[in-house]
């Protein structure tokens, strides 16, 4: 019996099993199996294969934003519209056949964006190169997964199962559990809340399962089998995700504001190039960009050429952005901005910077 036959054994039996108190241990094991069966899938085979052709791009830019859906969605036009790379839209699936960057330059960012061939029913087993799509998409800082809003519930449950499946986790956050291998004296249980959808009996059937025979199990909030089975395997990637659905130029009104209202959710046409703006600013937000501006004493801020980091990064990562050797010279440093009481304020090393903020870095 081989993995593809066991994973859709063990999916069979959790579909047809009752979910109550009876059953939620022979449910735990199940779902441990399961994820131990699909990473043995994901792992490369030992045997030397013919070394194909590269998929992945180099990473360039301040983010990286990977376009995932089904095929004839719209992703290579939405890519052509926004970037001034041309990738070839017709009306026949699978015209996109690898990997296709493209630059989009916002507040002074460049952001990379990637239009992946189009993802079908089974692509984490490996159906239509599905494996070096998601393998791709793991990479990014967030995904956009385009919809056709014809038929987007559909395409939407697909997708979220096939990249729920190789590890990818959506608009979620990395479970609260301390969890620490070690050498001896057996399982330590902990929690600092009330359990509801774990007991201790679960949790070392589950460890059991990955041969875990000691270790230390701290739960700091209420988490699923599933959750847990997560930080064990600790290869999970959790990412923002927008939801954008295009061709709402021919669907009805009310379907269209259904559709807008839904969270993490944009409407767009690339037919009709409606709401395109607003998808960049949805776009910047879930990035979480910062723009820093630099000043030399004596003149006025360089506006032209901004710093691009990361939200709640402090004046060190400035430094090291600007030179390495600069954050051990460090002397103080003016701000003026938001993130300051007074403008200029004397800052030190730890201070958080925030959007637009201008900075003077004064040497020792």
């Amino acid at each position: 019996m081989g993995i593809l036959e066991k994973i859709s054994e063990i999916e069979k039996e959790i579909a047809r099993t009752q979910k109550n108190k009876a059953t939620e241990y022979h449910l735990g094991l199940l779902k441990a199996k399961l994820a131990k069966y699909r990473a043995q899938l994901l792992e490369p085979s030992k045997s030397a294969s013919s070394k194909g052709e590269g998929f992945d791009v180099m990473k360039s830019g301040d983010a990286r934003v990977a376009l995932i859906g089904f095929p004839s969605v719209g992703k290579s036009t939405f890519l052509s519209l926004m970037t001034s790379t041309a990738s070839e839209a017709a009306s026949y699936e699978f015209t996109t056949l690898t990997c296709i960057p493209g630059v989009i330059e916002y507040k002074g960012a460049n952001i990379q964006l990637l239009d992946l061939p189009g993802i079908i029913e089974g692509a984490a087993q490996g159906k239509g190169r599905g494996r070096q799509v998601i393998a791709v998409a793991r990479t990014a800082d967030v995904v956009i997964m385009m919809l056709d809003a014809t038929k987007g519930e559909v395409q939407r449950g697909l997708l979220e199962k096939e990249l729920e499946s190789v590890g990818i986790r959506l608009n979620k956050h990395k479970p609260n559990i301390y969890f620490k291998p070690k050498k001896g004296g057996g399982i330590s249980f902990n929690s600092t809340v009330t359990l509801t959808q774990c007991s201790e009996k679960l949790v070392q059937l589950i460890l059991h399962e990955y041969k875990i025979f000691n270790a230390e199990v701290l739960f700091r909030e209420d988490c699923s089998p599933d959750e847990f089975i997560d930080v064990i395997v600790g290869n999970r990637v959790y990412m923002p995700c927008l939801y954008v659905y295009n061709k709402i130029d021919q669907i009805s009104m009310e379907e269209v504001d259904r559709l807008a209202r839904k969270p993490n959710s944009v409407v767009i046409s690339c037919g009709m190039k409606l709401n395109l703006d607003y998808l960049l600013e949805m776009l910047w937000e879930y990035l979480a960009l910062t723009c820093i501006y630099t000043k030399k004493r004596g003149q006025r801020p360089d506006f032209t050429d901004a710093i691009i980091l990361r939200k709640g990064a402090s004046v060190e990562h400035v430094c090291h952005r600007i030179h390495r050797s600069l954050a051990s010279q460090f002397k103080y440093a003016l701000v003026w901005g938001t993130s300051t009481k007074y403008s200029p304020q004397r800052v030190g090393l730890t201070h958080t910077m925030e959007h637009e903020d201008v900075i003077q870095i004064v040497k020792k």
